[in-house]
């Protein structure tokens, strides 16, 4: 799992150009999607959006937020709510700026990343969820949504 967490947090320019781009105006943040993902449509309230590669049982999702508190306070909350559901936390990290976590259950894997927006006030993160056994496959997946993942209008 930490070979996970290096790949995803360091980023790689190698990925394919066949990737999408999906863009919140609600929010104000911007994120490349990756080949084979279908979009499920933004949102109702124009938060987000879920994108899946149903053939390899792969999601990702995608959303902004208002924060109570602070990103690392935000981060704390997910980190509890995923182990009250039974996840095991295997790798997390938090700033100011930016927070990131990864977890597993039963043969499923869980990485998500949270980034600070413009304002200050709110937060946008994407969550991707997979088999283990797509583990390294993934390795490109998470560098190329995580390089992508930044606020837009700073």
């Amino acid at each position: 799992m930490t070979l996970l967490l290096l790949a995803f947090l360091v980023a790689s320019p190698a990925y394919g150009q066949y990737w999408d781009y999906y863009e919140n105006a609600r929010f104000g943040y911007g994120i490349d999607v990756p080949p084979d993902y279908v979009g499920n449509g933004e949102s109702d309230n124009g938060d987000g959006q879920m994108f899946y590669n149903l053939e390899a049982e792969q999601g990702l999702t995608v959303w902004g937020g208002q924060m109570a508190g602070s990103l690392q306070a935000e981060a704390t909350l997910v980190a509890e709510t995923l182990a009250g559901q039974g996840w095991t936390i295997t790798e997390s990290a938090s700033t100011p700026q930016w927070s990131m976590l990864a977890a597993m259950r039963d043969h499923r894997v869980l990485v998500q990343r949270s980034i600070l927006l413009c304002d200050g006030a709110s937060y946008a993160a994407f969550r991707a969820e997979f088999n283990i056994r797509d583990q390294n496959a993934m390795s490109g997946v998470l560098q190329g949504v995580s390089r992508s993942f930044a606020p837009i209008g700073c």
